[in-house]
């Protein structure tokens, strides 16, 4: 007899087709039968051992986070109710340029400094791997939900070329290409990029170029943080997909947003070039957070030539006077490249976490909101904190738009993204609340997405881009990821006050036809394991 039947679901498939009612039947791990009220009216129902009454609830695929931030925080924290309780059961991590993986000693000290703000210095975990497929192993011991992973350039340009703005040589170019074909073989599904980061922001295009083309050959995407996301955002979307153009690689543009005042009301003019590029037979596509402000790390901010070197030059160049004054110069006169060029507003850079306890009073405030309160300039308030917490604070930042947050998602190659980091005393609480915020408030409040377009975004669409042959639908011989909520009640908990508070109406979530949530409550299942690409 099968494992499990859920019973007098109202499925929502994840094809974007009407909901029906149905018993899905569920056994080792997979979906076995599906069993239509209306097709098999008068029909022997079927049986299980385990019968669950889903009376009400809707059942749907998994949700498939496609930018997590998760990368250490699977290995951390074995609940990971951030995630689970939000109905995800894939993550794809390894973004925005920077992760882990493929490293050696030295460059693996570097990222972790790097983007300690994203994943928290790392000093309590073991570091026992240093390549792609070793990572993976290691998330195969027993996570707990599914995880994907990106070769993150960045990464690669500091392993073969350092943390320098200059070309690579043939040599370096060529030993990036070897550790990205590497990274595809072992098992990544794509590469990232964060071109407002170093050292990934060094990289020309041609050199971006070459290294799409190696991740094409293998099937994999390319899913870069661009240039810019302020003055110039649109030229920053055009140049991306001219290179995947060709370098012949599909493209997914991470966190598709439109930002800072410049581009208020401009969401059509992004999405009409897509449509352009995709009516001319362009292979793309996107995620967005369905929330306005974004979050990142407060270094992210300074110019790319201050970050020159890596971390211990930044705090170097911080430290002297005259270079930090330069940097003052660029980051509120001249707009940085790290601030997407445009000048930096303080009133919008909120301090979600620091590395040190001690400096805990920042959090929650604006840089503005410290700087008036001791009395100095902002800058000398941003630059402390750097130099105190060397490099850990993480923001929120205040710089979007709703009318371009619902356009963006209403689009036909649209899916969802939380970017969610999980560092800090006030995390953005689309780290906790992204997937029931799309549910609850965008469908059920707004009725921006119909509830069957909503679901297709979250699970069937990042599943075709992943090129995942069992996952995003509910189908018979599909893995048996899949969520119950209840489609009235379903709504993130968690707010900018109350980042952390768990969702509501989503009381079970399977993982490989196991529960990982259950009435509401984390089981003690760890159920998810490394999702691989396929090697030529």
């Amino acid at each position: 007899m099968e494992e499990l039947v859920i019973r007098d679901a109202d499925v929502v498939d994840g094809s974007g087709d009407h909901a029906y009612r149905a018993d899905v039947v569920v056994d080792g791990g997979r979906i076995v039968a599906i069993v239509k009220e209306a097709a098999d009216a008068g029909c022997q129902r079927p049986k299980a051992r385990r019968e669950l009454d889903a009376e009400g609830l809707v059942l749907a695929p998994g949700f498939i986070d496609m930018h997590a931030h998760s990368d250490l925080a699977l290995l951390r924290d074995p609940d990971h109710s951030a995630k689970a309780a939000q109905g995800v059961t894939l993550e794809v991590l390894g973004q925005d340029g920077l992760s882990y993986a493929p490293v050696d000693d030295r460059t693996l000290g570097e990222v972790r400094r790097a983007i300690a703000g994203w994943n928290g210095s790392g000093d309590d975990i073991d570091f026992d791997w240093r390549s792609v497929g070793e990572y993976l192993d290691r998330l195969d011991r027993g996570i707990a939900v599914n995880a994907a992973y990106l070769i993150p350039q960045g990464t690669v340009r500091a392993l073969a070329v350092g943390w320098e703005d200059r070309e690579a040589t043939p040599a370096e170019l060529e030993r990036m290409r070897q550790l990205v074909a590497e990274g595809m073989e072992q098992g990544a599904v794509g590469m990232s990029s964060g071109l407002t980061y170093t050292p990934g922001m060094y990289a020309k295009d041609a050199e971006l170029t070459e290294l799409c083309r190696v991740v094409a050959s293998y099937g994999g995407y390319y899913c870069p943080h661009h240039r810019s996301y302020g003055a110039g955002a649109l030229e920053a979307y055009e140049e991306m997909v001219a290179l995947t153009r060709e370098a012949g690689c599909p493209l997914h543009l991470a966190h598709a947003t439109m930002n800072f005042g410049v581009n208020k009301g401009r969401a059509p003019e992004l999405l009409s070039l897509l449509d352009e590029a995709l009516d001319a037979g362009a292979d793309i596509s996107l995620d967005t957070y369905p929330y306005t402000p974004g979050c990142t790390t407060l270094v992210a901010l300074l110019p790319s030539w201050a970050g020159e070197g890596g971390p211990q030059e930044i705090l170097r160049r911080l430290a002297d006077e005259g270079t930090a004054e330069r940097i003052r110069h660029h980051l509120e006169v001249t707009g940085s490249d790290g601030c997407h060029g445009v000048p930096v507003e303080w009133e919008t850079i909120e301090i979600s976490g620091v590395g040190d306890p001690a400096l805990g009073a920042y959090v929650g405030r604006t840089v503005l909101e410290s700087a008036r309160a001791r009395g100095e300039s902002p800058w000398v308030v941003a630059r402390e904190l750097l130099l105190k917490d060397r490099l850990a604070p993480t923001i929120l930042q205040h710089v979007g738009h709703e009318e371009n947050v619902r356009a963006i998602m209403r689009h036909r190659v649209h899916t969802g993204g939380s970017d969610g980091i999980l560092q800090g005393a006030k995390p953005h609480p689309r780290a906790y609340g992204t997937f029931p915020h799309y549910l609850g408030h965008y469908v059920r409040e707004l009725g921006v997405l119909s509830l069957e377009e909503c679901v297709a975004h979250l699970t069937s669409r990042p599943a075709a881009r992943l090129r995942l042959p069992d996952r995003g639908l509910v189908r018979e011989g599909y893995r048996a990821d899949l969520v119950l909520f209840d489609p009235r009640t379903v709504a993130a908990g968690s707010t900018f006050e109350e980042p952390r508070t768990l969702p509501t109406g989503i009381p079970y979530v399977l993982v490989d036809g196991r529960f990982v949530i259950e009435d509401g409550r984390r089981t003690d299942e760890l159920a998810g394991r490394a999702v691989r690409g396929n090697p030529r």
